[in-house]
C-alpha cells in the first residue's frame, strides 16, 4: 500500500504551481513586480525544504538539498528587489526636495540592466524539468510523514532561529545583525503560519505573534534606508567631486539609519526577552 502524502505537501504544491507560472512569465521578460513575487514563492519553497531536511535529517537528498538548483535564481531576484527599493527611495527623495539626481538615476539604470540580465539568463538557461523534478522529489519526501513529526520539526526550526538570535545578536547591532534579524523573523512568521495552516496550535500567543510581525514591518524602512545608503555610497565612491545635494542626502540617510537602528534594536531585545523566557 502506497504511503499517503503529508498535508504539508498540498501547501507546497500550490506554492510550487504559482512559482512555476511566474517563472514562465519571467522567461519572456524580467519585470520587477513579477520577480519580487517569485522571490516570495521561492522563500516559502526553501523553508519547505528546510522542514523536510529536519524530518529526513539522515538524508540530505530529501531535505534542504532539494532547493539547491534554485539558490542562484533566488539570489538574483533578491538583487532585483533591492534595486527596486533603492529606486523607490530615490523617487521619494526627489519629490521631497523637488530636484533631481540624474547621474545617480543613470547609475542605477546601468545596474538595473546588469541585474535583470543576470536574472533573465538564469531563467532562460534553466528548464521546466528542474521544476518538475523538484515537485516529484518534494512529493516523495513528504510521503508517510505523521502530523506529529511535522509539528515537532516546525517547532524545532523556530527554536533554532530564536537560539540563533539569542546567541548571535549583540548590542549594538551592526548592519549584518539587522539583516539577520529580518531574515529570522521572516522565517519564524512563515513557519508559524504554516503550523496554523496545518491545523496545529500556534507557538506564540496572539500578542507575541503580532509583535514579531510588527518588528519585521518596522525593519522594512531600515532595510530600505540601508540599501539606499549602500547604493549611494558606491556611486559617490566613483566621483572625484561630490556636489552639495549628494552630500546632504547621504548625511540625512546616515542620520536616519542611526535613528531607525536605535529604535529597532530596543524593540528586538525587548521581544527576545519575552520569547526566550
Amino acid at each position: 500500500m502506497q504511503a499517503k502524502t503529508s498535508p504539508v505537501y498540498q501547501i507546497f504544491e500550490q506554492q510550487h504551481q504559482d512559482a512555476k507560472s511566474i517563472f514562465l512569465v519571467l522567461g519572456k521578460q524580467i519585470k520587477s513586480k513579477k520577480a519580487i513575487e517569485l522571490r516570495a514563492k521561492l522563500e516559502f519553497l526553501e523553508v519547505f525544504t528546510d522542514l523536510m531536511g529536519k524530518v529526513h535529517f539522515e538524508d540530505p537528498d530529501q531535505g534542504s538539498d532539494l532547493f539547491l538548483p534554485f539558490k542562484a535564481l533566488k539570489k538574483a531576484l533578491r538583487k532585483t528587489h533591492h534595486l527596486k527599493l533603492v529606486e523607490r527611495n530615490l523617487r521619494a527623495r526627489e519629490e521631497e526636495v523637488e530636484h533631481g539626481y540624474g547621474s545617480f538615476a543613470e547609475y542605477l539604470l546601468e545596474q538595473k540592466k546588469e541585474i535583470k540580465k543576470e536574472a533573465f539568463d538564469l531563467v532562460v538557461g534553466s528548464s521546466l524539468k528542474s521544476w518538475d523534478d523538484f515537485q516529484q522529489k518534494a512529493q516523495q519526501s513528504s510521503r508517510g510523514i505523521k502530523p506529529l513529526v511535522i509539528n515537532t520539526a516546525i517547532n524545532q526550526l523556530v527554536q533554532e532561529e530564536l537560539e540563533f538570535l539569542h546567541h548571535d545578536l549583540k548590542a549594538p547591532l551592526q548592519s549584518q545583525g539587522f539583516r539577520d534579524l529580518f531574515e529570522s523573523l521572516r522565517r519564524i512568521i512563515m513557519l508559524e503560519n504554516l503550523l496554523i495552516q496545518l491545523g496545529f496550535n500556534p507557538i506564540f500567543v496572539t500578542a507575541i505573534h503580532e509583535e514579531i510581525g510588527q518588528l519585521k514591518e518596522n525593519l522594512k524602512p531600515w532595510y530600505s534606508n540601508h540599501l539606499a545608503f549602500q547604493a549611494l555610497s558606491g556611486f559617490l565612491a566613483e566621483k572625484d567631486h561630490i556636489s552639495k545635494k549628494y552630500m546632504e542626502w547621504i548625511k540625512e540617510l546616515k542620520e536616519e539609519k542611526k535613528s531607525l537602528s536605535s529604535e529597532i534594536e530596543k524593540q528586538a531585545f525587548d521581544l527576545l526577552k519575552k520569547v526566550l523566557v
